[in-house]
């Protein structure tokens, strides 16, 4: 079994707290190998003192084994575009967290002109939505070979690559397939998909070119033994692509199948097929249907495999009602749920505020951070905002659990400089903090005005306590 908690890592860790992996204590430096912001061998003692100890060897080796995903992660793409697929630990994310989003790609093919490849190319990169402090965007683009000839795969592919996006190569054609990886094998791309009828190429086009390679097949059972095969000889970026079917009972034979293979990989810790998983939403436009119908289907898809252990998707809309359900979606299930959605701590200047008017205090809390920001900004408020670091946590908790002090509010006071920028010293906080007010005016020495509750009735409040009497 894994280990899910610092205190499981902790026993395997030299416990004298040295400091020398850059972490305080040897608990802090467990906690994070399990949110993978280190790795077992970033512990110089331990690995030092394994080289000398036989007994030390082999526990690192095993605390390796126990930290690192159930399920195989595979890169596609090179350089900072590069995505993580798949290095997933557990079936329901309340268990630990997802780690890697699932990554979705948008289809161009070889037989669209200039014109219109280039307009999709554009919209694919240059998509983004704001949302809860951080952009939404679309992670590449999938080529597909529909005019069945290497020459045209080929330039077409190169072209697309110029765009700095992912890509994944769809092609059957092992020619077709060879003419782009020549082209583009340095970008990394994942190709798709080998067959009962054309693995062999595959497995030396992956093998050559050192490229993640897709293997497809609605039978489990071949596609663990084309999955063993690939591995046995070499190949370790492996996809599984259990076959995605739309609508009725192909639909749930799919979900039958993309189950039984996370499952399986995670429960009965089957390594042979504990790869990433292909979903292809795009199938949704081979049913007899408007394309409105399709769309509609195509969401429904992917969506559903968001959820449900896709770890990387082929769509075909880039409508906004299909890509809205599906990136928010996304965004929402792979968002740790131990961690509160934080924004950064610093000074934000709202309306344009000029040296007299009024600074506010807040915290670093998203929701709190963006409810108080869009009632000031709607409102019109010229004033400053300080956005205190309450590692994620609200007003009212924060004071209660520590993370809202006076100390923090004076290095956030002097970080931010906010004394230079107005000509006066008072500090407007929010009611649930009433209570630090006589505390953050003696660490401080700004005098301290308790706001509303509610940042709504701000407004209501200015107009009867600024400027403040003095």
């Amino acid at each position: 079994m894994k280990v899910k908690s610092p205190l499981e890592v902790y026993k395997f860790l030299p416990q004298t707290n040295c400091g020398e992996c850059g972490f305080d204590t040897c608990m802090s430096f467990a906690a994070h190998i399990i949110d993978r912001g280190v790795k077992p061998t970033d512990c110089p003692p331990l690995v030092k003192e394994s080289e000398k100890d036989p007994k030390l060897k082999k526990k690192l080796e095993e605390l390796i084994k126990l930290t690192s995903p159930e399920i195989a992660e595979v890169i596609i793409g090179v350089g900072d575009s590069a995505i993580k697929i798949g290095g997933e630990d557990v079936l329901h994310r309340h268990e630990l967290t997802f780690f890697n989003p699932t990554a979705f790609f948008y289809d161009v093919w070889d037989t669209m002109d200039e014109r219109e490849l280039d307009e999709r190319c554009g919209k694919v990169v240059e998509w983004k939505k704001f949302y809860v402090g951080d952009y939404l965007t679309l992670d590449g683009i999938a080529v597909r070979c529909t005019s069945n000839d290497p020459e045209k795969f080929k330039e077409v592919a190169k072209k697309v690559a110029g765009y700095g996006k992912p890509m994944i190569l769809v092609a059957l054609n092992p020619e077709c397939m060879r003419a782009a990886l020549e082209e583009v094998a340095s970008y990394r791309p994942l190709i798709y998909a080998a067959t009962e009828a054309n693995w062999k190429e595959f497995l030396e086009l992956a093998l050559e070119f050192n490229v993640p390679v897709t293997l497809r097949a609605k039978d489990l059972n071949l596609l663990k033994s084309m999955a063993v095969t690939f591995k046995n000889a070499g190949v370790n970026d492996i996809v599984l692509d259990p076959v995605t079917e739309p609508l009725g009972e192909g639909l749930r034979s799919t979900y039958e199948r993309v189950i039984q293979l996370r499952r399986t990989a995670i429960l009965a810790e089957d390594k042979d097929i504990a790869y990433p998983i292909m979903v292809t939403p795009l199938v949704a436009w081979t049913i007899d249907a408007d394309d409105v119908t399709k769309a509609y289907w195509e969401t429904v898809i992917g969506s559903l495999f968001v959820v449900k252990y896709g770890d990387v998707m082929i769509f075909h809309s880039l409508e906004p009602y299909t890509l809205m359900p599906t990136v928010t979606l996304r965004y929402n299930i792979y968002t740790d749920p131990r961690t509160p959605v934080q924004v950064e701590a610093g000074l934000r200047e709202i309306n344009n505020p000029s040296p007299d008017d009024p600074v506010f205090i807040t915290t670093n809390f998203a929701l709190t951070y963006y409810t108080v920001e869009s009632d000031l900004t709607s409102a019109n408020i010229k004033c400053w905002l300080l956005v205190l670091n309450t590692e994620g946590l609200g007003v009212e908790v924060s004071v209660a659990g520590g993370q809202f002090t006076a100390a923090k509010v004076k290095d956030l006071i002097e970080e931010t400089g906010i004394a230079d920028k107005v000509n006066h010293k008072y500090l407007v906080i929010p009611g649930l903090a009433a209570r630090l007010q006589g505390a953050i005016e003696d660490e401080t020495g700004w005098n301290v005005l308790v706001g509303p509750m509610d940042s709504g009735r701000i407004k209501g409040w200015l107009e009867q306590n600024w400027p403040p009497k003095k």
